[in-house]
């Protein structure tokens, strides 16, 4: 009775199915990708060399060299998958770098094979794996197949446990079934000769791996055909984890969201679309050494082995002249400000966290120069070290009372006198010094934060105004910024009452400031009326900070229970500017027309303070008078001018 083909052409329909499927899906670029094609492939060959060989023994054939090579052949390539297994998980994580630095580990992947390989060519002479003779029968060596098998599933398994951080719990296990499927179908075609399901158990462990562990649609972009954000992410941290170190050319459209906003999607489409093209054909040029991805809002990054150091530099310069000129898009001429990047890493970016956290916005912190930016040369290590950490900083800044409350006094022009003073938060890290409150609120309010921070900055006030020390000062009251997602916090008036309260301070010793930003963010209007409403009724008085920085809505201001309005310092600073005269004289003009109180902010020099007080603001505010003050340092400064 002959053996059945039947599973051997099933497995070789799966297989095509999986090679046609890697190359419509555009699974043939990078390592990995190119690794299981190739891996697949070599399965494909040794199924048809199967399929050949038990052909020719079906027919009883008397061709010896049809024989030997249809049987050497499937051999040969059958067990050449054994070592591209090998060499697919060490490509999953990504430890390439490991392995070329390690003789024994090289030793250990290619000796076994050659050995093997080497026994089956010389088996025409030898006969010892298999003999055609009189029918195909296995040698006394043939065991050595097994013992080789053998040799690269411990390697394998050893080398999952060994970098099991680096790899993915769930495809770790669909991996690693290649395994157990290919080892019951060997057992099934030893009970059942005739039955030839090694190949179709290979076919169906490979089948697995490309829809759990190879699924494009997870990592790639659907737009650029470049890797997502995710693999990005994925890729990186793993880098980090090994210890290795590759050169990133990080590229940022600055104007990217300006375009999608004024053009719209299609037009957007049209910019991005270009800018991929460049991508492709400068990588194509430098040999496709690089790792392209797309993380989203005309962010691009090429990650470059770092033996590829001099294409790195070579693929950063490309773009920027590549994509610094104006480039006509349907009779437009589109500027597409491309934001260049170049990062050694772990070299100069020494974590993860900080590497995610700087690629963010650079192009928003940075004036755009038309050249190649590197890391060292236009963010301090400390602050992108201090972005990275800050969830942490602020955290051990609130555990172990690290925040300060500084005052910086305000002027009044009527009374000549200092009536007020407006807190604010300062924090002095013991590794990183000052940090930009800037920086702390900003992340606080992602973190959520911001309302412990609050709580503190209010509760320090109030134990301030209600000590014997700020009563002898003679100053009114104390004004206490609010965030903006303080705004947003539905018990924002019974928090800030029950704090007051708490401490017996009458509500008119407090001034709530709020940001432009907060009052005019329409999502949130009906919360903040709410907060407002409860905290007038209770004798609170509001000013708006940063009056003038370009959300201002006339009416909205109108509306709000404000009494104080306080000029942005952009008002100051361009004060010399004619035009700006004309505008700061109408503004403060129409803002007494309605009864609101004015305070400058910024003001440094004599010639200023005498600009504004011609005006008839009420209050100034600045380093003319002084820079915000420790307590200790605020209650003396008020006591010398008493």
């Amino acid at each position: 009775m002959g053996k059945s083909l039947s599973f051997d052409i099933a497995a070789l329909l799966i297989l095509t199915i999986l090679i046609v499927s890697c190359i419509l899906r555009k699974m043939t670029s990078g390592t990995q990708n190119r690794l299981f094609l190739v891996f697949t492939s070599f399965t494909w060959l040794a199924t048809v060399f199967d399929i050949w060989a038990v052909a020719l023994d079906n027919a009883n054939s008397t061709n010896l060299p049809a024989l030997y090579a249809a049987h050497c052949g499937y051999l040969i390539i059958h067990n050449f998958t054994v070592p591209l297994y090998a060499l697919f998980v060490i490509s999953l994580t990504d430890t390439w770098h490991k392995i070329r630095k390690s003789f024994w580990i090289r030793f250990a992947l290619c000796m076994p094979y050659l050995v093997l390989f080497a026994t089956l060519v010389t088996n025409p002479l030898t006969n010892k794996m298999f003999t055609v003779d009189s029918g195909y029968q296995r040698g006394e060596w043939f065991s050595l197949i097994y013992a080789v098998i053998a040799v690269y599933m411990i390697f394998v398994l050893g080398y999952v446990i060994y970098y099991r951080e680096l790899l993915e719990f769930s495809k770790t296990l669909i991996f690693l079934s290649y395994m157990p499927i290919g080892l019951i179908a060997v057992m099934i075609q030893m009970l059942y000769p005739t039955m030839l399901v090694e190949m179709y158990g290979g076919a169906i462990g490979l089948l697995l791996i490309s829809i759990g562990v190879q699924r494009p649609e997870q990592i790639i972009d659907s737009d650029t055909q470049f890797l997502k954000y995710s693999a990005y992410a994925n890729a990186m941290k793993r880098n980090y984890r090994n210890g290795k170190n590759v050169d990133v050319v990080m590229l940022n459209l600055g104007n990217f969201s300006s375009v999608h906003a004024m053009m719209g999607y299609d037009f957007a489409m049209l910019v991005l679309e270009d800018v991929v093209e460049q991508i492709r054909r400068i990588n194509r040029l430098l040999g496709n050494k690089g790792e392209v991805y797309y993380l989203d809002r005309g962010r691009f990054r090429i990650v470059f082995n770092e033996r590829h150091h001099d294409r790195a530099v070579k693929a950063a310069d490309m773009l920027v002249e590549s994509l610094k000129e104006k480039m006509d898009f349907n009779d437009l001429d589109i500027t597409r400000q491309p934001f260049v990047v170049l990062a050694r890493c772990p070299e100069e970016i020494t974590d993860f966290k900080m590497l995610m956290t700087f690629g963010t916005d650079f192009h928003e912190k940075l004036k755009y120069e038309r050249r190649v930016m590197h890391v060292e040369d236009i963010f301090h290590k400390d602050l992108v070290q201090i972005h990275s950490n800050i969830d942490k900083i602020i955290e051990e800044a609130l555990e172990f009372k690290r925040f300060q409350v500084y005052y910086q006094p305000i002027y009044s022009v009527e009374k000549g006198r200092f009536v007020s003073a407006e807190a604010l938060l300062r924090l002095f890290d013991p590794t990183y010094g000052f940090i930009s409150p800037e920086i702390i609120v900003t992340a606080a309010e992602k973190s959520g934060a911001i309302h412990r921070i609050g709580d503190y900055v209010l509760e320090e006030v109030c134990r301030f105004i209600s000590s014997s020390e700020f009563r002898a000062l003679g100053v009114e009251y104390i004004e206490v910024n609010l965030s903006v997602a303080q705004c947003m916090r539905g018990n924002l008036a019974d928090n800030v009452l029950g704090i007051m309260a708490r401490y017996r301070v009458p509500t008119e010793a407090i001034n709530l400031e709020i940001t432009e930003t907060a009052a005019s963010a329409s999502h949130m209007q009906e919360i903040l009326e709410e907060n407002l409403r409860k905290l007038e009724q209770a004798g609170v008085s509001f000013s708006l900070d940063d009056y003038g920085t370009g959300y201002s809505n006339i009416k909205r201001v109108i509306q709000m229970p404000v009494k104080i309005i306080k000029l942005d310092k952009s008002f100051v600073d361009d004060q010399h500017n004619p035009k700006m005269r004309v505008v700061l004289k109408n503004t403060v003009a129409m803002l007494k027309d309605i009864n609101m109180e004015i305070v400058v902010e910024g003001i440094e020099t004599q010639e200023m303070l005498d600009f504004f007080t011609e005006l008839k603001c009420d209050f100034i505010q600045g380093y003319f008078f002084s820079k915000p003050l420790p307590k200790p340092e605020f209650i003396r400064f008020l006591e010398v001018r008493a």
